[in-house]
């Protein structure tokens, strides 16, 4: 969790100095804004901590293999967001997202925190990438994730100014 901690300070910090109004632009017509990206970040987060959640009370223990989730930072493949994490497209502020991105972590922490560490190898969830991904390993894979749409951030940004 510490590494997610470092890489959420770090996409926040990439944000920090933009108006709200930069950070919802759409640089190009079905491109996401800066915003957009931020709470498709959240709406994952809220949905993994479902995930884990709901397997560590109802899955089943099996062996499960690591899988490369290092890979989840390469954005030279690009993936279609399930629809259930795709962002609206409308105006939010920075202060609301950071409000939803601090409450999703929680939720996060607070599962992690009490979770049994032997179930969190034990039980798995699909990845639609990297298939049945144990508990333990969708953890740090958020912040993959997130490291992954910081770049994403970085590249907008770019085109912002």
């Amino acid at each position: 969790m510490e590494e997610n901690k470092k890489i959420r300070e770090e996409v926040l910090q990439s944000v920090s100095g933009l108006s709200d109004e930069q950070l919802n632009v759409q640089v190009q017509d079905g491109r996401w804004s800066i915003m957009q990206v931020l709470h498709h970040l959240h709406l994952i987060e809220r949905a993994i901590t479902f995930a884990i959640s709901d397997q560590l009370a109802n899955g089943e223990s099996k062996r499960i293999s690591d899988k490369p989730i290092h890979l989840a930072v390469n954005r030279t493949t690009k993936i279609k967001a399930p629809s259930i994490v795709e962002p609206q497209n409308k105006f939010i502020t920075l202060v609301e997202m950071k409000n939803k991105l601090s409450q999703s972590r929680e939720a996060l922490t607070k599962v992690v925190d009490t979770a049994d560490p032997s179930l969190l190898e034990q039980r798995a969830y699909p990845h639609p990438v990297f298939g049945e991904l144990s508990l333990k390993q969708w953890i740090p894979l958020i912040g993959l994730h997130e490291k992954r749409h910081l770049a994403q951030i970085e590249e907008l940004k770019t085109e912002l100014i």
